[in-house]
């Protein structure tokens, strides 16, 4: 397993807002850095966010971590985005792809990165935003774009071609970094990985899945079964 996931050139980032998970995968030397997002760190239980981010960052000192702004209006976004980036050299500006109003936020990724604010631009889902967001970034300043292909998935849709052509769009920016966001299983990390992806990021539940790489078929089939049969014992079940 450890051959075959070093062999992997993709990033892997942790996706999650528990501490309790930050402190166990903390010495994970395939966590290369760290995403979350208001709808995480809510189900978690998050009462303060400043606090909640210093201390992420105390944890993780030395790895890229993404913290987004919450505001639906693009003044006071900018305003989050100066605040939160000032607490670590580390940290990347979650800035969404649009506001509830539709309203697109190159103008905001504009002018935040000419101030050489790193960003992470969220929520991507067709090219043309990936094509847009990738005009507005700074060439000189670090940055990821997110494409959420796990959702571009549950429409029906191949997420492999939207990340080819955003591969494609961002090979003369080194400094943009392409994430595959909101992955649904294990093998997207060897997907995204083939595409030419930068990073993506995972839950625990997809990481404690990594021991599984390269296991044997057959014995994954015994198991299968057997699991089965002890579960349909312990329910008693007769005919």
């Amino acid at each position: 397993m450890d051959e075959i996931i070093g062999q992997l050139k993709i990033k892997i980032f942790l996706d999650g807002a528990s501490h309790t998970e930050l402190l166990e995968l903390h010495k994970n030397p395939y966590i290369k850095g760290l995403t979350t997002n208001p709808t995480l760190m809510r189900k978690e239980g998050v009462e303060n966010y400043a606090n909640f981010a210093k201390e992420t960052l105390n944890l993780f000192p030395d790895r890229p971590i993404s913290f987004g702004v919450f505001s639906d209006d693009f003044s006071e976004m900018e305003d989050q985005a100066l605040e939160i980036a000032s607490w670590g050299e580390n940290i990347y500006i979650k800035i969404p792809i649009v506001n509830t109003k539709r309203e697109s936020c190159y103008d905001l990724v504009q002018k935040l990165s000419a101030r050489k604010i790193k960003l992470n631009i969220t929520a991507v889902m067709t090219t043309e935003q990936v094509y847009q967001v990738s005009q507005a970034l700074s060439p000189e300043v670090p940055s990821f774009i997110s494409i959420f292909a796990g959702r571009i998935a549950d429409t029906g849709r191949d997420p492999i071609e939207a990340m080819a052509v955003a591969v494609d769009l961002v090979k003369d920016s080194p400094l943009i970094e392409l994430i595959w966001a909101s992955p649904r299983e294990l093998f997207n990390i060897f997907q995204a990985n083939a595409v030419g992806c930068h990073v993506i990021t995972v839950t625990k539940d997809i990481l404690n899945k990594l021991s599984l790489v390269g296991y044997n078929l057959e014995d994954y089939s015994h198991e299968t079964v057997t699991m089965f049969y002890q579960d349909a014992l312990a329910a008693g079940y007769k005919l």
